[in-house]
């Protein structure tokens, strides 16, 4: 599981930071993974609106987004955090929001679906200075329609009046409290999936087709992750296209090591797809052997065999869990 959170403050340890931490630090003692997006850290630069997303499904700028939004996709939870300035988002976390009309545009242009969209969580924390009744309403839209485009139920936003001087959220006499228990609210179901860990030679195929496939079906049952033991580059052209004729947006993936996937998780089942790649050996962990026919250099036609293979498998994996 992965919690992500994005602090879009230039105070790098103001209020909205505070707050950020209060969240992850929260999370980490549940058990799962955090990764912080520094915004003013961040090569970002401003939408265009040359309408190439809405083309190609893709952004023509080439910066830091392109990593961010392989994040979005990869976190089953996006926490924005924000003081409000002139009633919306800082300057430079609007960016973000702004350049995420690209999954916008794969989402509800190019009818591609998400494997995580469907329980995924989106929810913000901001301060503001004013005590005015409309403080947070600009944000809240706001927020609403950019978890809607990175593919994120809206969870709703914890906001705090009369907060200005650096530091002033932690004297407030409920913020961080209601801040650990949101976490705890949001996190905790996560927390109840099964891990499953499919596994193959490079993870630029077959077990990320058996990871969407999971994710798609079981998300709410399963913490799904894939790996490779020598991870390619990047992933199969083909099966992105062959994956994309079922609907499923496997954009902004990047093949994954064992080690990276296995530190600090812990699978409870590990499927191997076959060739003769070695599961990991982990106590008390219980493996599957697939013995799926490797896709790789072969045509299309041979790809849509594996992929509907691999479909089958997971239904009936997944069916198990229930």
């Amino acid at each position: 599981m992965l919690v992500l959170c994005v602090q879009g403050s230039p105070r790098k340890e103001g209020n909205t930071a505070i707050m950020i931490d209060e969240f992850m630090n929260e999370a980490k003692k549940l058990g799962v993974r955090t990764h912080k997006i520094e915004v003013t850290q961040k090569r970002v630069y401003p939408c265009i609106e040359c309408d190439v997303c809405e083309k190609k499904g893709l952004c023509a700028i080439e910066d830091d987004m392109q990593e961010i939004y392989g994040l979005f996709r990869r976190a089953d939870i996006v926490v924005i955090g924000t003081p409000v300035f002139f009633y919306g988002a800082t300057a430079h976390l609007k960016v973000i929001i702004d350049r995420s009309q690209t999954l916008w545009s794969r989402k509800y242009v190019h009818k591609l679906n998400d494997p995580g969209r469907q329980w995924r969580k989106g929810f913000m924390l901001t301060v503001g200075a004013t005590k005015g009744k409309n403080l947070f309403d600009g944000l809240s839209l706001t927020a609403k329609y950019f978890f809607d485009a990175i593919g994120a139920e809206y969870a709703g936003f914890l906001g705090y009046r009369r907060i200005e001087v650096s530091g002033a959220i932690k004297d407030h006499h409920t913020a961080m409290r209601e801040i650990r228990d949101k976490a705890d609210e949001l996190i905790e179901p996560f927390c109840k999936r099964k891990n499953v860990l499919f596994i193959c030679n490079e993870n630029a195929c077959r077990s990320q087709m058996a990871a969407a496939f999971a994710r798609v079906m079981a998300g709410d049952r399963c913490d799904v992750q894939s790996a490779g033991s020598v991870p390619a580059d990047d992933i199969n052209p083909v099966m992105v296209e062959t994956m994309a004729e079922k609907g499923i947006d496997m954009a902004y993936i990047k093949p994954l090591g064992l080690d990276q996937v296995m530190d600090g998780w812990t699978p409870n089942l590990i499927v191997s797809m076959g060739c003769g790649e070695g599961c990991p050996y982990v106590p008390g962990v219980s493996t599957e052997e697939w013995n799926l026919s490797d896709p790789r250099g072969k045509s299309i036609d041979f790809m849509r065999d594996v992929r509907d293979e691999i479909e089958d498998r997971v239904r009936k994996l997944v069916a198990s869990f229930a």
